[in-house]
């Protein structure tokens, strides 16, 4: 799978905004109900434990702060599909990862649909306003 022409493909399906930064690296600007937006992050990583590329997508939630109560986030895991929270760069974002080379386009897309709306719904949940 070629990242960025899917990134752009994906974009225009659901009348999103897109970016391209590099072959590896593109963002697409996901609209979602209520007028609201998710930016999703979609990079092509090498694995070095496996030996193999991974797919992945990211959006932030919002700044880590040490009142927020991780454990409820962890648990919360167990309903997603393709996601997981993590803590990057001082703040906490919704991933998703997949290998690269066992990746079908509509198991992608609902990948980083699922990460743009679990972000989108835990950003609301956690500040209460819409900040990605």
């Amino acid at each position: 799978m070629e990242l960025t022409a899917f990134m752009k493909k994906y974009s225009d399906e659901i009348g999103g905004q897109y970016t391209e930064y590099n072959e590896s690296l593109s963002v697409v600007i996901v609209p979602l109900s209520g007028g609201r937006f998710q930016t999703v992050i979609g990079s092509i990583k090498n694995n070095e434990l496996y030996n193999r590329q991974l797919i992945n997508f990211t959006s932030k939630v919002c700044a880590y702060q040490s009142n927020i109560d991780l454990e409820v986030l962890l648990e919360q895991t167990a309903y997603f599909n393709y996601c997981r929270f993590i803590i990057k760069d001082g703040y906490i974002q919704v991933e998703a990862v997949s290998p690269l080379s066992s990746a079908y386009e509509d198991t992608i897309k609902e990948m980083l649909q699922e990460v743009a709306n679990l972000a989108d719904q835990y950003e609301m949940k956690l500040t209460g306003v819409d900040i990605n």
